[in-house]
């Protein structure tokens, strides 16, 4: 095939994964079946950053879906890996090093949460997570496929190629392989870790061990599942193997002599297969911390954390809206506001609510679709406010039955008292556990008693009432709250604190303007009394 399988894509015209299947299907051709795969290791909690990989093939996957093609989705539990690091956050620190060196798989779960192993402790979560956000693809055990002999044949024919595995990856290399190599590793039976040496192949079946702790034998790899291939070549293995079409990586497995080059020769050379199409994508961080997320260091973020804050459409729509080959971090700070108004944006140009461009309402229309656990509603669901509904829970202490008839009048069904319900508690989360301090308050329900105010802050307070009953944006009113001040000859800073201290008796708060509009009836009622 003389297309290439690598490329950026353009947003220009159509979404990054509408051009990713479009290449796809340029260079295999019409297919039967378009298989898109993904895959972790679970050495630790599988982070937001890990997320990015499998959404990115849910993205491609749809696309292809909805360019007519069936797909298959496959997601690799490569949990047959070696326990090689504990991560700095999980228990039983000491039981988990007595198995270091063991697959994960065999490592009992630290949580004692009647996990059959620390693997599948992760899984689980992992697992109940996706099908939240609407992925739900085929989970793969590596473990089982390899201790049922599955790739006894591919094992073969990677040791007999053994030679030419070793040139491609000496290429990169600034220390070169041993010539006695080979692309192979065991998992001692009787101690049960890899801490063994192959010192005989027989170019068929047959591998010679021995291990650290004295056990040495023979074995045939079609009867014995102890032996597994290196990840290196295990990976273009299972592109052979699953007949795979698309696969995305980190870009720590995209560069030149990365993981995904050599197994692109690797491939190629060993078992004459084209490697898959294939799109690169950028880390992602937690603002404020930095960095690549590492699951060793422990004090990670997984899907479930947040999707504590954002509701499942939304955790999607970080991603659909965002380029692949782009970085960027996920927010729990005053960001979580703008994220929710940015995606209730794209809503109401999605139901033709709001109108802007048509290039910009193609773009929008189709990373609404994207971003929909299931088929978007075939009309606009009732959209909360997040930044309304923090000030409406604030004002009911938090009690999610009280806010639920608040908004009673305007929930036509029960997609829309599901919706509230979920948003009402991604904001009461945001709240307790995030939200800068200004935010969080108990409103008043009468003027303090012992509230200190100068006259001339009382006048100017006084005034508030007949601002709010007039139409007015947060901007406009934030400005005639200047005048206001100016005119009663108050201080502008002094005029803040005497409003915040009428209504939730601090001396700051949030966005003075906007929280008015947002408990407009309750501040007439409010500064009416003074």
């Amino acid at each position: 095939m003389s297309k290439s399988n690598i490329g950026e894509v353009s947003e220009d015209v159509q979404h990054w994964a509408d051009s990713t299947a479009e290449r796809v299907i340029a260079f295999w051709g019409s297919l039967p079946q378009y298989v898109c795969a993904s895959g972790i290791t679970p050495s630790g909690v599988v982070h937001i950053g890990n997320f990015r990989e499998i959404i990115t093939v849910d993205l491609v996957a749809r696309a292809l879906r909805d360019a007519g093609k069936k797909v298959r989705f496959i997601y690799s539990w490569d949990d047959y890996d070696t326990f090689r690091k504990i991560p700095k956050d999980m228990p039983q620190q000491e039981m988990l090093a007595k198995h270091l060196r063991m697959p994960i798989v065999d490592v009992p779960d630290p949580f004692e949460c009647q996990h059959q192993s620390y693997a599948h402790h992760h899984e689980t979560r992992v697992e109940e997570s996706l099908s939240t956000v609407g992925i739900q693809p085929e989970f793969i055990s590596q473990s089982k496929q390899y201790r049922a002999s599955v790739y006894a044949e591919q094992m073969k024919q990677a040791l007999q190629a053994s030679a030419i595995i070793k040139k491609i990856l000496d290429k990169y290399r600034k220390e070169l392989l041993p010539n006695s190599w080979l692309p192979v590793t065991l998992f001692c039976p009787k101690c049960g870790r890899d801490t063994t040496q192959v010192t005989k192949y027989d170019g068929k079946y047959s591998l010679s061990y021995t291990c650290d702790c004295g056990n040495q034998d023979t074995i045939d790899f079609r009867k014995s599942g102890i032996a597994k291939l290196l990840w290196r070549v295990d990976w273009p293995m299972r592109w052979n193997v699953e007949a795979v079409n698309f696969e995305p990586g980190g870009k720590d497995h995209s560069t030149v002599g990365g993981s995904f080059s050599t197994a692109q020769e690797i491939v190629r050379q060993v078992w004459n297969r084209e490697p898959p199409v294939y799109q690169p994508y950028d880390f992602i961080s937690i603002k404020g911390r930095g960095g690549k997320i590492s699951s060793s260091k422990g004090d990670v973020v997984d899907l479930q954390d947040v999707l504590e804050i954002y509701e499942p459409a939304i955790v999607r729509y970080l991603f659909a809206s965002t380029r692949s080959h782009a970085e960027f971090a996920i927010s729990f700070d005053l960001d979580v506001l703008k994220i929710y108004e940015d995606f209730d944006k794209c809503e109401r140009i999605y139901y033709g609510k709001e109108k802007v461009s048509a290039k910009e309402e193609k773009k929008q229309r189709r990373i609404y679709e994207l971003s929909c656990v299931t088929l978007p509603a075939k009309a606009m669901p009732f959209q909360p406010s997040f930044r309304h509904l923090t000030n409406v829970l604030l004002m009911h202490g938090l009690n999610t039955d009280k806010v639920l008839q608040y908004y009673v009048a305007e929930l036509h069904t029960a997609e829309d008292r599901e919706r509230l319900r979920i948003r009402a508690q991604c904001a009461i989360n945001w709240i307790t556990r995030y939200a800068p301090e200004d935010f969080r308050y108990t409103l008043n329900s009468e003027v303090p008693k012992d509230i200190s105010l100068t006259a001339n802050e009382r006048a100017a307070l006084k005034e508030i009432p007949a601002l709010l009953k007039k139409k007015r944006t947060d901007a406009e009113l934030h400005q005639e709250f200047y005048q206001l001040a100016k005119k009663h000859d108050v201080p502008p800073q002094e005029f803040f604190a005497a409003a915040y201290r009428v209504l939730i008796s601090k001396e700051r708060g949030p966005k003075l303007a906007a929280f008015l509009l947002d408990i407009k009836s309750e501040a007439v009622a409010l500064f009416g009394k003074l």
